[in-house]
């Protein structure tokens, strides 16, 4: 199904595996941290030890949790400072580069562009993101950064 997820509950409701558009199938669990501190930012962004092409953006709009991939499809823009509105019931996130929309449950939008979009679940008080790989708050090191320290 789609990634949208409540914060009031400490259920996975929402997060029934589907084979909808946009979302993905595979990868694990990733622990994000606690719903109480993630729910004061409309979005964070959550980085990937593989690069910022599979970096993640993580909305909290009206209560709910939804994911998708940080970089717009069209032109790579950081979907993480677009502006978020909602139209005829539906959330959408707006590239702040070239204002294409994309719905935060589907990642459809209104022209032939699709934004991946990740499972999410609330568990006992913590949010998870399911995705292929580790996910943090926090930049990784590069290989440049190691090779430094070592």
């Amino acid at each position: 199904m789609a990634s949208g997820l409540g914060d009031g509950e400490g259920t996975a409701e929402g997060t029934a595996e589907g084979t909808a558009e946009g979302t993905t199938e595979g990868g694990s669990w990733r622990l994000i941290g606690p719903a109480a501190g993630l729910s004061s930012r409309r979005c964070r962004l959550m980085y990937s030890p593989l690069g910022s092409a599979s970096d993640v953006c993580l909305f909290h709009v009206k209560g709910e949790f939804f994911a998708m991939d940080a970089r717009c499809s069209h032109n790579g823009g950081p979907l993480c400072d677009g502006d978020i509105e909602e139209a005829d019931g539906v959330l959408q996130v707006f590239c702040p580069w070239h204002d294409y929309d994309f719905d935060l449950r589907t990642g459809k939008s209104g022209t032939s562009l699709q934004q991946q979009v990740y499972e999410v679940k609330l568990e006992d008080g913590d949010v998870y993101v399911k995705h292929a790989s580790r996910l943090s708050l926090e930049p990784f090191p590069t290989e440049e950064k190691k090779m430094k320290k070592s």
